[in-house]
């Protein structure tokens, strides 16, 4: 199951999210993953109290937003929303597309808190 092995690296980065931000705990992990992304979700929800057992984000919630897969066509150059099963142009039908997103699993968001959360790099609050 490559799902404990992913749970254990977005763990890692989320351990590294909390020292930079001073926190102390970790209340919700928020992810968005693509339909081809190759990540089954019932399977790192299964994976994610072992992966976090002892760890800042043991008692966070793992919430999922799913993508949507997205194709650009070579011949008419639009891009469309299809299924993950036929990644067809929807303007014109031609097989050569381009595929832009839907293969992913991003880290979208961790809230924290803690005593001294210090802000992102960016400079907006991290929770």
């Amino acid at each position: 199951m490559h799902e404990l092995s992913v749970c254990y690296a977005l763990l890692e980065s989320v351990e590294r999210i909390v020292a930079e931000r001073n926190a102390n705990n970790v209340s919700a992990i928020v992810l968005k993953v693509g339909p081809l992304s190759g990540i089954e979700i019932p399977l790192l929800q299964r994976a994610y109290p072992l992966a976090a057992k002892g760890t800042v984000a043991e008692s966070a919630q793992l919430i999922f937003e799913t993508g949507d897969v997205v194709v650009r066509c070579s011949q008419c150059g639009s891009e469309n929303i299809v299924p993950a099963n036929r990644l067809l142009c929807a303007s014109c039908g031609d097989f050569r597309t381009q595929l832009i997103s839907g293969d992913e699993m991003l880290l979208q968001r961790v809230e924290l808190s803690g005593p001294d959360i210090r802000p992102s790099a960016a400079g907006a609050p991290a929770n």
